[in-house]
């Protein structure tokens, strides 16, 4: 019988690239979304779900439906300038939504658990290679929410035996090499994307925020992982744990960090177009730089980011923006 795993959040952008890997490591991803932000299109490897997860009857009968040997959890709210202005929806959707999610997983005898966290749990450390034992000071409800839910984890542990592997990822980008699926928000907030859209003309201009950080060229500096890269990590993640790994926080980047005005050169290099830009100031909740020390994933997991080059991740997605996308 092929084992199940639910995945919050799977009709968005990286839960559905994990579905996809999943599915290719022998599993059978179980959507669970109320498609918000995410897209039915998008759910192409196992079945749909539709349900929130401040409904816990809903998630109940998930879990009985399926009996999932795992929970991978993607849902979350994660637009840091709304995170500033709205920091209670954000502690509400994420850790009301997680929480439910956990409890209800506990209550299934569900004891594994990938959690998709984030490197915004850090804050700002100017100039620091992030490792899994730098200081978490997160400076946005975001970042605040998702370290958060890790110490709900911890906790859900000690009193219940629930182990979980939580990552802790960088800037997420590229799409499917084999074009199943792609980045698609509603709205489109991510750097890559918005350039290409500039590039392709459906967007006037890219406005770049802050040109006065304490970096080389003085715009942020952020480490970009390929999007397939990250799912292949969550599938080690999971296997971790059904092997019998211990609760683990892994750190998921290149190593490597490329500053806003670096991604705009390699997409005109990429694509052969220029990108017209528009200086504008910081934005509230940026830090200046963030690049990931990914040792301990490597070391444990055996995880290798192949993909995770700036002109692959530009080149697969732009291959993707130039179809059709999703349409539901």
């Amino acid at each position: 019988m092929v084992e199940r795993v639910l995945v919050t959040g799977g009709a968005g952008y990286i839960g559905a690239h994990a579905c996809k890997a999943l599915r290719l490591a022998g599993f059978e991803p179980v959507t669970f979304d109320n498609l918000s932000t995410g897209w039915a299109g998008a759910v192409q490897f196992g079945p749909l779900v539709q349900g929130d997860l401040a409904d816990r009857a809903a998630l109940d009968r998930a879990f009985a439906d399926h009996q999932p040997v795992a929970v991978m959890h993607f849902a979350a709210l994660s637009l840091v300038g709304e995170a500033m202005t709205d920091p209670g929806r954000y502690w509400r959707a994420n850790v009301g939504g997680a929480l439910n999610l956990i409890e209800a997983a506990v209550a299934a005898g569900c004891g594994r658990f990938v959690f998709s966290s984030t490197c915004a749990t850090y804050g700002d450390h100017d100039g620091v290679m992030l490792d899994e034992d730098t200081v978490q000071r997160p400076i946005n409800a975001y970042g605040a929410s998702k370290r958060a839910i890790e110490d709900i984890l911890a906790n859900f542990g000690m009193s219940h035996g629930l182990r979980h592997v939580a990552f802790r990822y960088f800037n997420v980008a590229g799409g499917d090499p084999d074009g199943e699926v792609g980045e698609q928000h509603r709205p489109e907030t991510h750097l890559i994307p918005l350039v290409l859209e500039t590039i392709a003309g459906t967007r006037p201009f890219l406005t770049v925020h802050g040109t006065d950080y304490p970096t080389p060229d003085g715009t942020c500096v952020r480490d970009y992982v390929h999007v397939m890269d990250l799912a292949e990590a969550h599938v080690l993640g999971l296997r971790w744990l059904l092997d019998g790994g211990q609760s683990r926080a892994f750190n998921l980047g290149s190593g490597r960090g490329f500053s806003v005005r670096e991604v705009l050169d390699h997409a005109s290099v990429v694509t052969n177009r220029e990108v017209p830009v528009v200086l504008g100031p910081r934005r509230a909740g940026d830090a200046a730089m963030l690049v990931s020390g990914s040792d301990r994933a490597m070391r444990d997991l055996g995880w290798a980011p192949s993909r995770s080059t700036l002109p692959q991740m530009i080149a697969d997605a732009w291959r993707w923006s130039q179809g059709k996308g999703y349409d539901s």
